[in-house]
């Protein structure tokens, strides 16, 4: 059982948390793009890192992290970045190639999947932004396990998801 409108493009995943070094975008200032920037600046080297973009909507307006996943030799103090962690559990992902070429499509994404998703959507999490590598990223929206219904259990509910729970490839 797909959501109503749901396209091929979509899969479900389960993500682990992911304990990261973190920017905050400043909306009157560079936005995310200046952020990332900043933290990139931080980083004695790029290779082998995986950057991720984090976004939430609050009461008090939108907040955006760029995000590193830590590794053992970094050092936030030092660095004078803040830590976090990305929240992990299921999430609705989509592939974008050629990213760069078109900044815009990212939030024309996320809505078109939060659209479609409707009210499995889990808003109490993070949107993601997974940069793969500069040809290619992953836009995840966070979900919640359907309701049980006929049966089922939750994860045999949701689309990509195998019988035994686990996330299909």
């Amino acid at each position: 059982m797909r959501p109503s409108g749901a396209t091929v493009t979509e899969t479900f995943v389960e993500l682990a948390p992911v304990p990261v070094l973190r920017v905050r975008a400043d909306w009157n200032g560079g936005g995310p793009a200046e952020a990332m920037a900043r933290l990139e600046a931080k980083l004695p080297t790029l290779k082998g890192r995986r950057f991720y973009g984090v976004f939430r909507e609050k009461p008090d307006g939108e907040e955006y992290f760029a995000c590193v996943a830590r590794v053992e030799t970094d050092d936030p103090t030092h660095w004078g970045v803040d830590t976090g962690e990305i929240p992990g559990g299921r999430y609705a992902r989509r592939r974008i190639r050629d990213w760069e070429k078109d900044l815009s499509q990212l939030a024309v994404q996320f809505r078109e999947m939060i659209r479609i998703l409707g009210d499995l959507v889990d808003s109490e999490r993070p949107e993601i932004e997974y940069y793969r590598s500069q040809a290619e990223m992953f836009v995840l929206v966070p979900v919640r396990a359907p309701r049980t219904e006929g049966g089922k259990s939750p994860s045999e509910q949701l689309p990509g998801s195998r019988s035994d729970g686990s996330p299909s490839q």
